[in-house]
């Protein structure tokens, strides 16, 4: 039977305890008011935890489910944090470890048990445990749509890589008339003339009208006019092109309805983003943009304390490196158990900073110089930046690029080229 339910939080319908591990997770569920339990295993895949999290939720009438995870931050409560229905409850792998030593002395470890074990733990410890609640309904909308928006432009980078292959083989020609393919002028090219023969056997009234549709608007259009009676067939296979050109005109079909469909999903995080009220932090942040500073607004959340420390935000992203001991080494390297597209938000954001930002330009060459590659030099910089916005989230202010100035400048910091005059700092 469940714990009596602690003050404060809410009247649980279920209880779950999921294993974590590098290729697999395995989870126990145990319902309200019931000792029978069930228990399965997860493919280590974010598409499979959401699509047994989309049917977990609905069983139970979307009512509050609490879930135990061996991970105090991590991949999996990154994942499941922007559902509604689950109450997450972190439990630190010591307290997992000590539990385990008490009931199995002989040191045997599979992740059924462990799952159990969790459950456990969560069912009937669940007052020695922190828990995490769920981001507001604002912030999950931002954190969201920008997860899905992710998802399009990743299928659209692979749908215009395997058209390019194909239009190397039969039609490179598109390759030098366009600088972009991933354009909605490409694909109807595309779409209407698959292949040169095509392009070239068309009404020369047809064409003209193509070009009077699109002109004033891709300057490019003029060149590839003059030169499409002048160019030449890669290939003259006919069996190679014909299957070729069918699949591009598929293809051609799908990046412009990804390229819409992102358009569209643009339109929704704009809305939501400038909804939310702690938009105006990241909004400010140079380099940051619509697209970067919503993704940067889904990062932090709307949970103030549920970091304790910038540190926590850096690690936890996967901005700060790994350091590892062994006798009288040490050494650090780039940590991979992490949100990835939490640890791309920061990267992504840090690079386009360079060109808005003095210090972050300095800093930047300044690991440049060092001998770090572009991305260590940009991580470097990303290590940096949180500190500085995690400041401002905490706050509830916006940044003020003079006012950090100042306080580079009072501090004497290498990072600053000019003499800079601004309020008091951070």
């Amino acid at each position: 039977m469940a714990a009596r339910e602690k003050v404060g939080e809410p009247e649980f319908v279920a209880f779950v305890g999921i294993d974590w591990a590098d290729q697999k997770q395995v989870w126990c569920l145990q319902a309200a008011n019931s000792a029978k339990r069930e228990k399965e295993e997860l493919e280590h895949k974010p598409e499979v935890v959401e699509a047994w999290v989309s049917e977990l939720c609905p069983r139970f009438g979307h009512g509050p489910i609490a879930v135990a995870v061996e991970q105090v931050k991590g991949a999996l409560v990154y994942m499941l944090g922007k559902y509604e229905c689950l109450h997450l409850y972190p439990v630190p792998s010591t307290m997992s470890a000590s539990m385990r030593q008490a009931l199995y002395p002989s040191g045997a470890k599979d992740d059924p048990r462990d799952a159990d074990l969790l459950l456990d733990l969560l069912v009937q410890n669940r007052d020695k445990l922190r828990r995490l609640t769920p981001d507001n309904e604002a912030t999950r909308r931002v954190q969201n749509l920008v997860e899905e928006r992710r998802k399009l432009v990743e299928e659209k980078t692979a749908q215009l890589n395997r058209l390019t292959g194909y239009l190397k083989v039969y039609f490179p020609q598109m390759l030098e008339w366009f600088s972009k393919l991933d354009t909605k002028l490409a694909c109807e090219s595309l779409e209407r003339w698959p292949s040169l023969e095509e392009l070239q056997a068309a009404a020369p009234a047809e064409v003209r009208k193509f070009f009077r549709q699109h002109r004033g608007r891709h300057p490019e259009l003029t060149e590839w006019r003059l030169r499409i009676g002048e160019a030449m067939s890669a290939i003259r296979d006919g069996a190679v092109i014909e299957a070729k050109r069918m699949v591009v005109q598929v293809i051609a079909r799908v990046l412009r309805t990804l390229l819409e469909g992102i358009a569209a999903l643009d339109g929704k995080i704009t809305e939501a983003a400038e909804a939310h009220p702690d938009f105006f932090i990241f909004q400010s942040l140079p380099g940051a943009g619509a697209a970067l500073a919503p993704r940067l607004l889904a990062a932090l959340g709307s949970q103030r304390d549920r970091y304790a420390s910038a540190e926590e935000v850096q690690k936890y992203s996967g901005i700060a490196p790994v350091t590892e001991r062994s006798g009288k080494k040490k050494w650090a390297h780039f940590r991979w158990a992490c949100p990835k597209f939490l640890r791309q938000s920061f990267h992504e954001w840090a690079g386009h900073s360079i060109a808005q930002s003095v210090w972050a330009r300095a800093c930047y060459q300044q690991q440049r110089q060092r001998g770090k590659d572009l991305h260590a030099a940009v991580r470097a910089l990303a290590f940096k930046w949180i500190r500085i916005v995690f400041r401002c989230w905490q706050d509830g202010v916006a940044y003020d690029e003079n006012r950090y100035l100042a306080t580079l400048a009072k501090r004497g910091s290498p990072m600053i080229p000019v003499p800079a005059t601004a309020s008091p700092s951070l």
